[in-house]
């Protein structure tokens, strides 16, 4: 009879709990989410969260956002939002920098990927893009690597995010360079340098390289996905010159760990439903972003594939975690 009434009891508890849930997911959101974008303004990630946000607020009726927490490769933003608590208020727009590229760099990264986040919805993804000044000598990819071969040690160029970083390092050991790489906190800021004449390249999120194109401020020399982008079909890859060279960047959406399913249903419904809207799709053009739609579970999965993916890469550049 005790164990009876502890089991209606435990009962009673367990659909208490369920019934909790439910509501503040019908409740959800009732005030503003914070979405935290661990690079700064003006970088891709940024200016994707931008655009999802307003969509996400147009759905959801509340105001979304947006916080810029660059540093540390994305790491610092991720650690704010590990913090939070898991109610579906604080969240992060990420890229692969943020979520798995770091651990292929970093020897102790402050948080698990695959157990301390939330997957909530896939978003986009999109390339980077090698720069010059316009006046720079090479006018090619095959030029380009015989200038700075003939000049080792001599050049710098700048990264703002892991992707960038493991970018300029493939390619010197594919190509047999030396180049000085040097951090930034993000790509725009490397941009700056580059443009006042402080580092000869760069690598640039494909968004930011075609509106510095079409501005005639920097030049593009190859982009760094294995097949030419239908937004830049004109600019060859680096994979024609170096075969094998394949890199590619991606954003979607997290929460801090114990986000109620409930909650991450609602907000993977509206993201999906942002990502199949028209003038999201032309915007993200715009700014060189593929929609990526991709369900929380199989969220999980890419994630813990593309580390794997990440490590390799970063192995395959020389690159020693530090």
């Amino acid at each position: 009879m005790k164990l009876l009434n502890l089991l209606r009891m435990a009962g009673l508890a367990l659909g208490a709990s369920v019934a909790v849930h439910a509501s503040f997911a019908q409740g959800y959101p009732a005030r503003p989410v914070h979405m935290i974008v661990p690079f700064p303004p003006g970088s891709a990630t940024d200016m994707a969260a931008r655009l999802v946000g307003k969509q996400l607020q147009s759905a959801l009726g509340q105001s979304f956002v947006i916080e810029n927490k660059p540093g540390a490769g994305g790491s610092i933003g991720a650690m704010e939002v590990v913090r939070a608590a898991p109610d579906g208020y604080t969240m992060m727009f990420a890229s692969n920098s943020a979520i798995a590229s770091n651990v292929a760099l970093l020897k102790n990264i402050p948080y698990n990927p695959n157990k301390d986040f939330t997957p909530l919805s896939g978003a986009g993804e999109t390339s980077l893009v090698l720069m010059v000044k316009p006046d720079f000598p090479a006018k090619n990819l095959r030029e380009f690597i015989a200038y700075v071969k003939q000049r080792p040690g001599k050049l710098s160029a700048g990264y703002g995010s892991s992707s960038s970083q493991i970018c300029i390092s493939l390619l010197d050991k594919m190509a047999g360079l030396d180049v000085l790489s040097v951090p930034y906190k993000g790509i725009p800021l490397a941009v700056n340098d580059v443009l006042g004449g402080t580092l000869d390249f760069t690598f640039v999120d494909l968004g930011n390289a075609m509106a510095q194109a079409k501005g005639g401020k920097l030049r593009p020399i190859a982009i760094t996905s294995e097949k030419r982008s239908t937004l830049a079909p004109d600019w060859p890859t680096l994979s024609e010159e170096l075969p094998g060279y394949n890199i590619t960047a991606w954003f979607a959406m997290v929460g801090p760990a114990g986000i109620p399913s409930e909650v991450v249903a609602k907000l993977h419904t509206a993201m999906t439903g942002a990502l199949q809207n028209p003038e999201l799709k032309e915007r993200f053009g715009n700014v060189g972003v593929t929609p990526m739609a991709m369900a929380p579970e199989q969220l999980k999965g890419f994630i813990a594939s593309e580390i794997d993916k990440w490590k390799k890469l970063a192995k395959d550049a020389n690159i020693e975690p530090k």
